[in-house]
């Protein structure tokens, strides 16, 4: 445990175990930093932080309270400093960041295994986690606080890599101000959250900041349309894809119902092995992951002796209880990825498609009728349900989503997302599909009321359960 007099010149010392910048966060002898809120002044809240046991403040008002106050110009920029003198931080730990509107989970989770969780952590939408501990997470993309915290956690835990995904939120409110990648990656940019940057321009930009964060390699997807924005100059770029000047080319896939034939060539040498992950997009998520490990000394060899060990949870998971249809839960959340996860679904030999997705509120409105029609024109039917709509209505997000629709039988609302998925395995005949889209394996839903707890996996599991027992499907 530190002292305040480790930060600052102090008249009045005071311990200091953990940084926080939630006054609901903190424990006994926790510095709290009332860095600039989005919506709120966290001087507001220094009354709580001291009765939830902060042992001092920092600030940048004129005030006056009943522990070690320390007044600065900018809470936010000596945020980082703070963290990383509290936490032991150095560059033996190599950061791997890696940035994209779609794939960035699974392309992390790939890289984690590929290494092996017992060398590498991982920070992301699945939550933190190595082979020693595994937390959840509110973010994507921490704040320092928790980041830097993590990183002692995973040094002491014996890792010697951690990767994480870089979002573009997290980079935008400087989540990764002061941290060096020793690599950087991205996967592709479509739109998304324009209710955060207002402009496409603005998020690609967002994205590209990544690149200057990068010390070692940069590595881009050669095949999307924005990767000459992500070749700066100056930089050590690797490239992947379906040209054969990429460094890591993507010869060939074929993909099947379960896995996927791959043959990749790198270094003049062709490999051709399987891959658990399904679908055309998850090819190249496994290319970005693999050449990502391959600028930091690994051989292909060894990465594809851990291929069939990869995992992603509530990514193109397949849910089988022995029914004659099949089930699958993905996190899809946008256009560009539900198109390519009903792209997959056209490869396989199923009847007739049935898609449960929603939008999620407070978030981009204009991509709703974009997701909707996108569905519609490339399924056979949708349940229009809730995702995490937090203030918004439901049913009004719902009927966004069908605004451009014509055909109003190819569609239905029901906004009790349990509900929405009974319905669609309810409706499923012999060899159709029921997808269940938006929220993957999270682990709860977002309302006007607060967080619940709720998981599609285990919805999924509960009503394929009672239709096999009640209709005797086995």
């Amino acid at each position: 445990m530190k002292k305040l007099s480790d930060f600052f010149e102090v008249e009045n010392d005071a311990f200091v175990n953990d940084i926080v910048i939630d006054s609901r966060l903190v424990k006994k002898n926790d510095m709290f930093v009332c860095v600039k809120g989005i919506n709120s002044d966290r001087h507001d809240f220094i009354p709580v932080a001291i009765e939830n046991g902060a042992s001092c403040i920092v600030g940048s008002k004129d005030i006056k309270c009943s522990v070690p106050y320390i007044k600065v110009d900018n809470p936010d920029a000596i945020l980082v400093d703070l963290c990383k003198k509290n936490y032991d931080f150095d560059d033996s730990l190599k950061i791997i960041g890696v940035t994209g509107t779609d794939g960035k989970t699974t392309t992390t989770t790939c890289v984690q295994t590929l290494i092996g969780s017992d060398l590498c952590g991982y920070i992301g939408t699945n939550g933190i986690s190595c082979k020693k501990f595994s937390d959840t997470s509110n973010n994507s993309t921490p704040d320092p606080t928790i980041l830097y915290k993590n990183f002692k956690r995973f040094k002491d835990a014996g890792c010697k890599y951690v990767v994480m995904e870089a979002s573009s939120e997290g980079l935008y409110r400087n989540r990764l101000d002061g941290l060096d990648f020793i690599v950087g990656a991205y996967t592709n940019v479509t739109w998304e959250h324009i209710n955060v940057h207002k402009t496409f321009e603005n998020y690609l930009n967002t994205k590209v900041s990544l690149v200057d964060k990068c010390k070692d390699y940069f590595i881009v997807n050669l095949d999307e349309e924005n990767h000459e924005k992500f070749m700066k100059p100056g930089k050590k770029i690797l490239s992947y894809g379906t040209k054969e000047i990429c460094d890591l080319y993507i010869k060939n896939y074929h993909v099947e119902d379960r896995y996927t034939n791959v043959t990749f060539i790198y270094d003049k040498k062709e490999y051709t092995f399987i891959s658990p992950l399904l679908g055309k997009f998850n090819v190249y998520n496994l290319a970005c992951s693999m050449l990502i490990c391959l600028s930091l000394g690994f051989s292909m060899e060894d990465l594809i002796k851990n291929v069939l060990d990869i995992d992603v949870s509530g990514r193109m998971e397949v849910i089988d209880m022995g029914q004659p249809f099949k089930v699958l839960v993905d996190y899809a959340h946008t256009p560009n990825a539900i198109e390519a996860v009903l792209e997959f679904v056209h490869t396989l030999n199923v009847d007739k498609s049935i898609v449960v997705v929603g939008s999620a509120g407070e978030r981009d409105i204009k991509k709703r009728p974009v997701m909707g029609s996108t569905v519609i024109k490339n399924a056979s039917y949708a349940i229009f349900t809730s995702d995490d709509p937090r203030s918004e209505d439901p049913y009004v997000i719902a009927s966004q989503m069908a605004a451009n629709i014509k055909d109003k039988s190819k569609y239905e609302i029901e906004t009790d997302r349990s509900l929405a998925i009974k319905k669609a395995i309810d409706m499923a005949g012999v060899n159709d599909i029921v997808l269940a889209l938006g929220k993957g394996n999270e682990k709860c839903q977002k309302l006007a009321t607060g967080p619940i707890y709720y998981n599609d996996i285990e919805e999924c599991k509960k009503w394929l359960k009672e239709r096999i027992e009640r209709d005797n499907l086995k």
